[in-house]
């Protein structure tokens, strides 16, 4: 059973989907200057981030807010 979120900006909106979005505006030398993870500085490939962002929730955390503060200027 889903619950509608109407003022969830993040709803339905998949991580890969948000990191694609972030890279695509920013760059992985961008983002790493604003969010310092490794994932992003060394080496960056969607596919790693992914992995880990999802086994690390204060990282996510992190790429979510920047999303969501960010989300009228990346359209």
């Amino acid at each position: 059973m889903s619950h509608p979120q109407p003022r969830n900006p993040l709803h339905g909106v998949t991580l890969e989907r948000i990191l694609t979005r972030l890279v695509e505006h920013y760059g992985w030398e961008g983002l790493g200057e604003i969010i310092n993870l490794n994932c992003f500085t060394h080496e960056p490939s969607i596919k790693s981030s992914l992995k880990f962002l999802r086994k690390t929730p204060w990282a996510r955390e992190k790429v979510e807010s920047l999303y969501v503060k960010h989300l009228g200027s990346m359209n």
